[in-house]
Formats: C-alpha cells, sequence, structure tokens
C-alpha cells in the first residue's frame, strides 16, 4: 500500500496554495492513502474557552464545502477528522471517504483536553468510547484523534485483533514534536501496526507538522518538514501479520 502523510497551515487563509502543491503531490504519487490533519479545513476552534455556535456553524459548512473537493487529490481514500452536528450535539468525527463509497463515519472522538489552548471539552461532546478495528481501504485500520493517541490500552487490543495502521489526524505543537512522535513509535511497536499520522502547522509554532510513517517495529520510515511537507512512501501491510507474532506482541498473546 502506498501512503501520503502531510503537514498543512493551522490557518485557512493559508491552505490554498498548500492544498494545490497537496493535489499535485498526491496525483503524481498517487497513495492509496492519504491522511489530512485534525480539523483540516477550518480554524482551531478549541483555541477559544467559550463555545460559539455560530462559529461552529460555520466551520461545519466550511469543511462540507472542502469536503466536496476531496476529488481533486485523485487517490483512492482520504482519512482525517471533522466537525459535525448531530442531534444538535458537537463533535470531532473521525471519517474515510473514496470515490466509490463517498463519506464514511469511522468513530468521534471521545477523550478531550480542557485547558489553556486545548478546550475541546468544551466545543465538543464526547464521542465513542470504543476502539473497534474498521474497515479503511479495504484493510483493517483503527483510528486514534490526536490525544487518543495517548490511550495506551487500545494497542493490545489493536495487537490481539489484527489491526495494521493506526491513524492519528492531529492538531500539535512544535514544542512537543519528540514526545509526539515517542508516543507514536510506542504505538507502533505495541500494536504490532504501522503509525500514520498528519499535523497541522504554523509559523508560530502553536501547531508544529511533522506528518510521519512508523513501522510496526518502531522504524520511523517518513516524516514531514517546512521543505517536504508531504511524505508518500510504500508500505507492506503484511509486516503488520507478521509483527503481531514477534516480540514483544506474543509475551501477551500468549498469558
Amino acid at each position: 500500500m502506498r501512503v501520503t502523510v502531510c503537514e498543512l497551515p493551522s490557518q485557512p487563509a493559508n491552505l490554498a496554495p498548500a492544498w494545490h502543491s497537496l493535489c499535485e503531490h498526491s496525483r503524481q504519487a498517487q497513495p492509496d492513502l492519504l491522511v489530512l490533519p485534525e480539523f483540516a479545513f477550518v480554524e482551531p476552534l478549541w483555541e477559544a474557552e467559550r463555545f460559539d455556535p455560530q462559529r461552529w456553524d460555520d466551520a461545519v459548512a466550511q469543511t462540507d464545502a472542502w469536503m466536496q473537493r476531496l476529488p481533486e487529490l485523485g487517490v483512492a481514500c482520504v482519512v482525517g477528522a471533522r466537525p459535525v452536528t448531530d442531534g444538535g450535539r458537537p463533535f470531532n468525527e473521525g471519517f474515510a471517504w473514496t470515490p466509490q463509497r463517498g463519506y464514511q463515519r469511522l468513530r468521534r472522538k471521545f477523550y478531550l483536553p480542557d485547558e489553556p489552548g486545548g478546550w475541546e471539552a468544551r466545543w465538543f461532546d464526547r464521542g465513542d468510547a470504543t476502539f473497534p478495528p474498521l474497515d479503511i481501504a479495504d484493510h483493517s485500520m483503527a483510528i486514534n484523534i490526536c490525544t487518543e493517541l495517548w490511550a495506551l490500552d487500545t494497542f493490545a487490543s489493536y495487537a490481539q485483533q489484527g489491526v495494521q495502521a493506526i491513524i492519528t489526524p492531529r492538531a500539535t505543537a512544535r514544542a512537543t514534536v519528540e514526545k509526539w512522535l515517542a508516543m507514536g513509535t510506542v504505538a507502533a511497536a505495541r500494536a504490532g501496526a504501522f503509525s500514520l499520522s498528519s499535523n497541522r502547522v504554523d509559523e508560530h509554532g502553536t501547531y508544529g507538522g511533522a506528518g510521519w510513517v512508523i513501522d510496526p517495529d518502531g522504524a520511523l520510515l517518513a516524516r514531514t518538514t517546512a521543505q517536504a511537507p508531504f511524505c508518500t512512501v510504500d508500505i507492506d501491510l503484511s509486516a503488520a501479520q507478521q509483527a503481531r507474532h514477534t516480540y514483544p506482541r506474543y509475551v501477551f498473546e500468549a498469558q
């Protein structure tokens, strides 16, 4: 499978030229799967302490408009996380999109920060407490949205259930990049799965880029930078199946 991870500008006003470049990259690279950052198409609402219904509705509408442009990428499958309103309640929803199936809801973010700069618990209702294997691009994958990558208990379950890749749309700071990379490595090595992540980025470091592809043994295969904001690599998903029977996964499997 060929996968693309990226870093995209956090401010929507700067998104158009980056989107054009991403489309050019993806049409040339022809990935089977492209991962977008968390809430890739809208401003970081969670930076405001108080929920604003109008800003939320605008973000949903803006995302709806951008979703109509996903075919421009020319890829087989796009995965990300976006704002949705369901029954009057706001959620952070992981999704997959393919030309054949259209929009597919994956699961909604459950673990929500509540602190300065990250008032997510005030902007989103809690979503799905479960983290099941999902049919994404015709393979068994999972989505842990940003903070949910720290849900360590999910990795053992993924190993037992044969998840081949853990996808993590992010909105994380430059100062914490190495910490997040370390967690992506732990996720991959414990689950015996590929870790795929894309991130927002800005010039101030509030969002720090560094999308990644990490293999099931924890080796970093690709990492985006300001100079190379899009990375496409070929991964062999059968390596995840083999990894489940090697150290340290088999030790826990035998219990």
